[in-house]
């Protein structure tokens, strides 16, 4: 492996990762940010059809400006958005590289990844939480039926399907496949569709469970599944469905693993929330540092993009400060 040494190398090129390489151009700050899919992965991985509940405005980065179509950017105007960011930055960007390890040795940390070795003396985990889907732990769920991912409901179309959830993921996944003709039930934990399902999006799940178009069963959860048939758990007994494809929508979580190779000490709290200092963002491990969604632990919905733009500021003064 060649070794490359940066002031600072930061992983994950998403929104924030990106923020903290334009900090980094801004003060003269030699960097790489390493990314194991394509710029903005999460985005990329995003529904096809997605629209984002934040303004344009709200996202913008780097002092460039976002201009969409509507008041609601889309996916694809993101993708767009972000790349012309990297380039108007000239941002460095490893793509399709995985970090595997990190460790510090004296003043320097030698990052590891699956195609080299670098060394830096600040490194940022940037990685956010989209790329580990939180299992429902059932039997039948590493069946090829089961998706914890969503691109678009044509597939899907006339079938049998089920989705597992109540937030926006899974909101959006039963519209659109019920709206491409699939028999769509919700499995749902709850008493009620989430409260923070996007506001022009609610009404509509709503009035589509009550006059019966999309199946709901609530206070339910599943607890097997097979190739043509979920069983399911309801206050009313156990029900068996025929079915032909599950979406458990149940959210995702940040790389732990990473982080507890890097040494970052976990709480042992419900959110298995990441020890860091709130004001530079640096860990329990000197000249370690996390911005984004990541330092929310399981707690995705507390970190966003239009929240924690200010991260890369507040970890690059704390930089000059020393």
């Amino acid at each position: 492996m060649s070794e490359n040494i940066f002031d600072v190398v930061i992983i994950g090129a998403g929104p924030i990762g990106i923020t903290c390489g334009i900090e980094a151009v801004k003060r003269n700050y030699s960097h790489l940010i390493i990314e194991k899919g394509c710029l903005v992965n999460s985005i990329f991985h995003y529904p096809t059809n997605m629209t984002f509940f934040s303004t344009s405005e709200r996202l913008e980065i780097g002092e460039v400006p976002f201009v969409s179509h509507g008041d609601k950017p889309t996916r694809r105007e993101a993708l767009e958005y972000f790349r012309r960011v990297k380039q108007s930055w000239n941002l460095s960007v490893n793509n399709y590289e995985k970090v595997l390890d990190i460790k510090k040795e004296n003043e320097f940390f030698h990052i590891i990844s699956d195609k080299r070795k670098y060394s830096s003396r600040k490194v940022i985990i940037a990685t956010g939480f989209y790329d580990e889907p939180n299992y429902i732990k059932v039997p039948g769920e590493n069946l090829s039926k089961v998706k914890h991912y969503f691109d678009e409901a044509h597939p899907y179309a006339y079938l049998k399907v089920i989705v597992v959830g109540a937030a926006n993921s899974a909101v959006d996944v039963a519209l659109e496949t019920y709206r491409r003709g699939s028999d769509v039930t919700m499995v749902i934990r709850e008493d009620r569709i989430k409260d923070n399902v996007k506001y022009w999006v609610k009404p509509d799940i709503d009035n589509r469970i009550k006059e019966g178009s999309i199946k709901a069963y609530f206070n339910s959860k599943i607890i097997n599944i097979k190739e043509d048939e979920v069983e399911i758990k309801t206050p009313d007994g156990n029900v068996i469905l025929k079915n032909d494809f599950v979406f458990a929508m149940t959210g995702y979580h940040s790389d732990f693993n990473l982080l507890e190779k890097a040494g970052v000490q976990i709480l042992n709290d419900e959110q298995r929330t990441p020890c860091f200092d709130e004001n530079t963002f640096e860990t329990n491990v000197p000249g370690l540092f996390l911005a984004g969604v990541v330092c929310g632990g399981m707690d995705n919905g507390k970190w966003f993009i239009e929240n924690s733009r200010y991260h890369a500021k507040n970890i690059f003064d704390s930089f000059e400060k020393k």
